[in-house]
Formats: C-alpha cells, structure tokens, sequence
C-alpha cells in the first residue's frame, strides 16, 4: 500500500508553533512549549519501506522541529506482530508502533503490552474523529490506538479514455457497472483487470459487496465471527460476486490471467504501455501506483468512482487504516505520548497530505492540504462518511483467516475465482476455516 497548504493552514501551523498548541483547534500537544524535549529520543516502528517511509520522516522531522525529540524510525515489514514480540523479549521494544490492522491491535492489547493514550489524545480523537476510528482503536472501552493513515477501499479506477471511447460514464451501482463492462469490451478492452495472484484483493472486492448489499449491522456480525460464513447473505453476497468472476467479457484474461496477476500488474493492465482493461478495483493507493510507475496524471489520465451500490443498499464506504500505539516497554513513554498528541493534530497530517500517498480520518484538516483534486475528492469521501465507514473485515479476523497467504480466505477466495460455480459450498469452506482461526 502505497503540495501545498493554504495561506490560512500555514498561518494556523506558524501560530502553533509560537503558541505550543496544535494549529486550527486541534488542542495543545507540547509540554510547557518550546523545545521541550530536547535530547529525548523516541522509537517508532511500522511496516512503511520506500516512499512510504520517507513521507513519514517528514512527520517525524516535523515533531523533531517542534518538540526537539530526536527519533529513530525501523521497518518492521508485514509481519509486525513477530517482530514487535521479538523487540519487547529482547528488551529493546520501541515506544511507538504504527500497527496496520485491528486484529493486531486487539492482540498486543490483550497481551498487556499497551499504555492508554493520554487524555489530551483521547479529547483530539473525540473532537477530531468519526466515533467509528475510536471504536477500531479500542478494546474493552479503552483508547490505545490514534488512527493517522487511512486508506479508501471502496474506489474502482478506470482509464477516461476507455470509458470515453466506449461512450460509457462512471456508474452509480454495481449492475449499471457489469453493464458499463460490457460496453467497454464489446469497445475492443476488457472490463477490469483483476489481481487473483493477491488474495486481499479479492477480500476487498467481497467486503464491498457484503457491505452494500448485506447492510453494516450484518457487516460488524461477520466481522466478529457472531454470524457464520454460511449464513445467507454471505451465499447472497458471492453470488453477486461470482457473476463478475464468471464472466470472461468481464475480466482481462479471463480467471486464469487473474490468478496470475498481483496488484502492480492488475494496475499495470488498465495504466501501462499497453492496456488490457479499462477498469480496475482497489482502494486510493491505485493512484500512488498510476502516477509513480506509469507517469499518469491524476485526474486526467487516471480518474476514480466510488464503488457503486449493490442492490438496494448503500454505495459503501471500506477503510483501512495505521493505528500509532505506545508500549508498555518503551523506555521513552511520557514523549511517546507526546508524540501521538501531535499525531492527533491536523498539522501533522497536513505535513504527509502535502507529500502525497495519503489520506487522514482526522476530520480538521484542510482538504488543500492535499495536491490534487482526484486525492482530496478521495478524503473528502472517506471523512463524510463518517460513522459509516467499515474497517477492512479481513484486517478485523486472526491473521490465520484474514491475512494469511495461501489460506484461509485468501485462499478459499481465489478458489472461487477459479471455480464461482458453488457460493454455497465457498461459504462452507469460509466457515470452517473461520471458526478454526476464531477458536485459536
């Protein structure tokens, strides 16, 4: 998974620094102001390499200028729950970790190795955020995590020239969009291009539907595990599912290229040199990948619409997200806290938006902070949903069932992308492998 700010957000981020208070609102984040941590070092650790990585330096050399903490940031990679565990064994755990699932989150929590956030935190969150991010970021009513990333899953991107010389506009549910699809093949592409090869793709494209069609109280039984994968909306919501995967019009290279093709590639196919579909699903992170490996311009050459409604339900809106979490362990707490009360500022995040590849949940920002219209469309999006918003379910489950490659429903899903002749039977092995993962 994978610039300027106005006259006015600039204005507010210099008043905060003469002031030691978060700029527009966001409530104060220094103790005593000043350089008041000067010769402090704070540890973080996340799993951002590459660019992701240095646009979060910029956050870090922003905390540096304001507070005088210095800071070390590591690369966990994906597995962050092995190498946290590992670090706090070795008596070296950060003070700070950037946790990318809910699941995780839960599980450190449980496993008593997180500080409650400070109360200036909990009082930015509860002014700043849905309640819907304060929900994902706690356990058993308690608020460890402060959501500073989060991600759209719930955008299909297209090429407007495909859609242009199909004579097709972006649709507004997801049967106008198989018919759109059909357009835009009988025009000489291939509807979508689909990433089979990576299995929380495929999970992404479920949870939509799921969500729009099954409706969000059924969304959050699932998720829990309170309602089995054999119920019948699950059947329902691959059953719409399969019509797509099914239908060889619809998919570049029919269901056997896409279980050959990862993410990059699925992008690849519908922004590269040479196109094979006019469409492909997956969250905001699509952009990153248009603009910085095929030299697209945002709004231009590559565009988004939000993933349409199915059925009778609601367009739905998916997220996830990157939650900063204090250790128990960490040597250096009273500035790590300090540290997630800036995070919980709009000048923090403004300091990413401008850098581009992301998006916040924190309500306050300027939406100029971000550099194009396509991106702040996007944010605008995911804030207005408000308490709407759906945390990616699989990110929710046990790794074993939700993110483990090469099982569970990674797995059981692209066996439905071979085979979608059987929603019945996929929902039986959905279940099994559930409640194994649920009972561990």
């Amino acid at each position: 998974m994978m610039r300027r700010r106005t006259t006015l957000l600039a204005s507010c981020t210099t008043l905060a620094l003469a002031l030691g208070a978060t700029a527009c609102g966001g409530g104060p984040v220094s103790a005593g102001g000043g350089k008041s941590l000067s010769g402090q070092t704070i540890s973080v650790a996340g799993v951002w390499s590459g660019s992701e990585q240095k646009n979060f330096q910029k956050v870090l050399d922003a905390f540096t200028e304001k507070t005088g903490a210095k800071t070390q940031f590591t690369s966990t990679g994906d597995n962050v729950s092995t190498v946290v565990g590992s670090k706090i064994e070795g008596g070296n755990a950060p003070d700070v970790v950037m946790v990318p699932q809910v699941g995780v989150l839960q599980q450190f929590a449980k496993k008593g190795w997180l500080r409650p956030l400070s109360q200036k935190t909990q009082q930015a969150v509860d002014a700043n955020y849905a309640s819907v991010w304060k929900n994902y970021g706690s356990v058993d009513g308690t608020l460890y995590g402060l959501y500073f990333k989060a991600a759209h899953k719930s955008t299909v991107w297209y090429s407007p020239d495909a859609l242009d010389q199909a004579g097709v506009k972006p649709p507004t549910t997801y049967d106008a969009m198989l018919k759109a699809g059909h357009t835009v093949s009988e025009s000489g592409l291939a509807a979508f291009s689909v990433a089979g090869q990576d299995g929380w793709t495929l999970t992404d494209w479920f949870e939509n539907i799921y969500l729009s069609q099954a409706g969000p109280e059924k969304y959050d039984a699932l998720a829990a595990h309170k309602i089995k994968w054999t119920d019948p909306t699950v059947v329902e919501a691959l059953t719409t599912l399969g019509k797509l995967f099914k239908d060889k019009q619809l998919i570049a290279g029919g269901q056997k290229e896409a279980l050959n093709t990862d993410f990059p590639g699925s992008v690849e196919k519908v922004f590269g040199p040479k196109p094979a579909a006019g469409m492909v699903y997956e969250g905001d992170f699509v952009a990153g990948v248009a603009k910085d490996q095929f030299g697209k311009k945002i709004g231009e050459d590559a565009d988004f619409f939000p993933f349409p409604a199915v059925g009778g339900g609601k367009a739905p809106v998916v997220s996830g997200g990157d939650a900063a979490v204090v250790l128990k362990d960490g040597k250096n707490q009273k500035a790590a806290q300090q540290f997630l009360e800036y995070l919980a500022t709009p000048e923090a995040s403004a300091v990413w938006a401008e850098a581009g590849g992301f998006l916040s949940p924190n309500k306050k920002l300027d939406l100029a902070s971000y550099g194009d219209d396509v991106t702040r469309e996007t944010a605008k999006s995911l804030v207005a949903a408000g308490d709407s918003v759906r945390f990616d379910m699989s990110d929710q489950a046990p790794a074993a069932f939700g993110g483990t490659k090469g099982t569970g429903e990674w797995k059981i899903l692209q066996d439905f992308l071979r085979d979608p002749s059987d929603p019945k039977g996929t929902a039986a092995a959905l279940e099994s492998a559930a409640a194994k993962a649920y009972q561990g």
